[in-house]
């Protein structure tokens, strides 16, 4: 190795310290002498160019970046600012290149992505630039994590987004329309929940219990009334079991407990708001399979109700049953529950309007005596913008897509995972 390239890192050191003392001249010079021993040094380059183009010379500048990119082709930050530079130029087509370089060196940078779907856009390419803006978003950190141009061009991008996917969805419906009418007697929700999939505007939402999942179970949100023949007797309850629960309330409102209790040495997450707190809070019947038999005594027709449902059965950890009181302007955040190999029954007894219920994709409002089982694995949410208690008769019933064999198994399995880690 000759005395001259020895001296190569120190010239970059004296370089790089120059440009952060402010001496930008002097900088060069020294960036150049290195240039001098090694014609291709990436970071010689790089500098060099940034010179040029605050200079006022993209050519240049650009010549650099090439030489640059072409030294270290792993750096996709050469490329982003060569990106810049034929933006600079009006050079599309070699901006988009230049990032397409990028994210072959990694798919997941948010600037190039964002960078292009800019250009996409300055080419009334709308549908590929919302495509990579999609991915964007998806790629993007929280947003105040994030600089001020990276947030606007993200809004910018949530914009196009939803307007392209809007876009879709209007044509898909237009093609469909006829077979639509031919098929008009048919129930179609699925379908009709795979084409808003289809044009970006629902999302997939899977099974996402927080302990046992169970596969081949199909991914459901609200249940058929058809498969639950017993709803109806449940619902014919209703005046019965809500006239009990208002005794309750009048007399013993104070039983009503927190229904999210965390405790202090576990990361609350989304539940902060509520943990600990009666604006979400239960009287339970039955818990994690036990009955609670004051509760039980305290009202015996909502017991009686039950006793004549095919609950849960599963020893430790199922049934669980309680009236569930949300006050007025509470919001239950997205969450999913513990498995899916049982579903969850809502009976709404209180409900003074505007009242919602969310799971997955669909959005319903509760109506006082009308019931619906859900698969509660998938995410879901509720909220109550009246003014007034809501208050609604949860528990838990077998998914009916398991055998009895299955069920024994699971509660079997169910309890060797109590007593494993029960030993800790």
């Amino acid at each position: 190795m000759s005395s001259a390239v020895r001296r190569t890192p120190e010239l970059v050191q004296i370089a790089e310290s120059l440009a952060r003392s402010g001496k930008p001249e002097d900088s060069a010079r020294a960036w150049e002498q290195v240039l001098a021993i090694e014609p291709n040094h990436p970071r010689a380059l790089f500098a060099l160019s940034q010179r040029a183009f605050k200079s006022g010379d993209a050519v240049q500048a650009r010549d650099l970046l090439q030489r640059a990119a072409a030294a270290a082709p792993t750096e996709a930050g050469i490329q982003l600012n060569l990106a810049v530079i034929c933006r600079t130029m009006g050079d599309t087509p070699g901006e988009l290149a230049a990032l397409d370089r990028a994210l072959v060196i990694d798919e997941m940078l948010l600037p190039a992505m964002l960078m292009k779907g800019a250009a996409l856009e300055r080419c009334n390419k709308t549908r590929a630039a919302a495509r990579i803006y999609r991915r964007a978003i998806a790629a993007a950190p929280p947003l105040k994590d994030l600089p001020d141009d990276m947030v606007a061009a993200l809004a910018r991008g949530r914009e196009l987004v939803e307007s392209q996917a809007n876009d879709l969805e209007a044509f898909l419906h237009g093609k469909l329309s006829h077979l639509r009418m031919r098929h008009s007697w048919l129930p179609l929700d699925r379908f009709d929940e795979a084409l808003g999939i289809a044009a970006g505007k629902k999302r997939i939402y899977t099974h996402q219990p927080t302990q046992l999942h169970y596969p081949g179970l199909p991914a459901i949100g609200y249940f058929d009334d058809a498969l639950f023949p017993w709803l109806k007797a449940l619902e014919q309850d209703t005046t019965a079991i809500k006239g009990e629960l208002e005794g309750l309330i009048a007399e013993e409102m104070g039983e009503f407990a927190p229904y999210v209790l965390k405790p202090e040495n576990v990361p609350v997450q989304q539940w902060g708001e509520l943990n600990h707190s009666t604006k979400w809070s239960a009287y339970f019947l039955w818990q994690d399979g036990r009955p609670d038999a004051a509760h039980c005594a305290r009202c015996p027709i909502t017991a009686a109700a039950l006793s004549r449902m095919p609950m849960a059965d599963m020893p430790g950890y199922a049934p669980t049953a309680f009236f569930s009181s949300l006050e007025p302007h509470v919001r239950i955040p997205p969450h999913t529950g513990s498995t899916n190999v049982r579903l969850i029954v809502h009976l709404p007894l209180i409900v003074p309007g505007s009242c919602f219920f969310r799971v997955g994709n669909e959005t319903r409002e509760w109506q006082e005596g009308k019931a619906w089982v859900f698969d509660d694995s998938i995410e879901h949410e509720a909220w109550n913008d009246s003014d007034r208690q809501r208050v609604v008769l949860i528990f838990d019933v077998w998914n009916p897509h398991l055998s009895q064999t299955e069920r024994e198994l699971i509660c079997e399995m169910q309890k060797g995972l109590g007593e494993y880690y029960g030993r800790e």
